[in-house]
């Protein structure tokens, strides 16, 4: 059995007890649920040991769902507990000192996807910077890495941090939210007290979920367009047609498992791609297909294109490389058509000057490859693979499972 570390936190007084007598705020979204399907805030106001003050919420709210990027979300006053719930993702992405000033000791319980571009983990850093400049202590309540542990992507290059890149991961660096707060604090060297209240059960290994406890815990979308297990497994390559005017699949029953355009022959990209780098598509089924979004890109348009399935039989998850398929899948259409206007050139969080599909990679390098017609599938790996081994020898010691 798992127990994620609210529900530890909930079912035992003696890990609160260090909580008595200080005043609690939480940070938290729609998926911050104990195991019985109870929101954190109001199962940690039902306790009458702990005194909470405040509330905080990322991107897209603490309760509600905001549906697309850059979406802000007001400040309000909780109407059933009557406290004050301060937005990060408003008028500002880091707390105020007013903000700092309702608590002693944070509890952070986020679902994470194990994406780096996936802006609660952003939400994290900040918090801990804050919290170190005003000797606020923080509680990361832990809870699984649904994308498991392997790692993959180019590492994000000094000078490239954004709202989309907190730091110098790979783009999935296979660490939990509490292991990656672990790393926070040791890479940016915070004076913080930053404690982990763990997982207990957590087998990142263990099929079939490979990282989410599949039958036994109810998925809950951490963010409006994370519907399922499918979406956080491919997550860490379709997140890249953010930056793409492909659309993502936004405006269908399943975003970011799918890539398409009006004007895409999905065959032809496909058997491009099998030629390119057949053993990118390990893993996975994929398969040729039509939607209309009906909203976002290409809204009420009829688009091809094509299906990443990773939850059936076929899928084996130590061989199912999303960034390397998605990159693929962008080489392949620029060999077709070496003119298509592929990147989108638009505002991408609050960024005016960097092109979007930059800041996702966290460099140029990922775009660079996809534009030279002379680079091939091995010359990307060979950048990759350097990234990728030396973030798996760097991340070992903030291991907790």
């Amino acid at each position: 059995m798992i127990l994620f570390g609210l529900d530890r936190l909930l079912a035992d007084p003696a890990l609160r007890r260090p909580l008595a007598g200080r005043r609690i705020a939480l940070l938290a979204h729609p998926a911050s649920v104990a195991a019985d399907l109870t929101h954190a805030l109001d199962a940690l106001a039902a306790l009458p040991d702990l005194n909470l003050t405040a509330a905080f919420g990322p991107q897209h709210g603490l309760r509600g769902d905001k549906q697309d990027n850059m979406v802000e979300s007001p400040d309000f006053l909780d109407p059933r507990h009557g406290i004050p719930v301060f937005s990060l993702y408003g008028e500002v992405r880091r707390p105020t000192a007013a903000m700092l000033d309702t608590f002693d000791v944070l509890l952070v319980d986020l679902q994470d996807l194990g994406c780096r571009i996936y802006t609660f983990i952003t939400t994290l850093l900040y918090m801990l910077e804050a919290a170190a400049r005003h000797g606020k202590a923080v509680w990361v309540l832990d809870r699984p890495n649904p994308a498991g542990r392997p790692v993959e992507g180019l590492t994000l290059r000094s000078g490239w941090e954004s709202f989309v890149g907190a730091g110098p991961l790979p783009m999935r660096h296979g660490l939990t939210l509490g292991e990656l707060a672990r790393w926070f604090v040791a890479e940016f060297r915070l004076d913080v007290d930053c404690q982990v209240i763990p997982l207990q059960g957590w087998q990142p290994d263990a099929a079939p979920g490979f990282g989410w406890p599949l039958g036994e815990r109810t998925w809950i979308n951490p963010s409006p367009n994370a519907p399922n297990l499918s979406m956080a497994r491919c997550y860490a390559g379709t997140v890249m047609l953010e930056g793409t005017t492909l659309s993502e699949g936004r405006g269908t029953t399943r975003p970011l498992e799918l890539f398409g355009a009006p004007d895409l022959d999905a065959r032809a990209v496909l058997a491009e791609m099998r030629a390119l780098a057949p053993g990118w598509l390990a893993g996975c089924r994929l398969r040729d297909c039509w939607f209309e979004p009906t909203f976002h890109k290409h809204a009420g348009k009829l688009c091809n294109g094509v299906h990443i399935h990773v939850e059936d039989a076929a899928y084996r998850h130590g061989e199912f490389r999303p960034w390397r398929l998605q990159a693929l899948a962008f080489k392949a259409i620029r060999r077709l058509h070496p003119d298509y206007p592929l990147w989108r050139d638009f505002t991408y969080e609050y960024e005016h000057d960097r092109l979007a599909i930059d800041l996702i990679n966290g460099s140029e390098l990922l775009r660079g490859w996809v534009d030279d017609p002379a680079a091939t599938p091995a010359d990307l790996d060979r950048l990759a693979a350097r990234d990728e081994a030396a973030w798996s020898e760097a991340r070992r010691d903030y291991l907790l499972y």
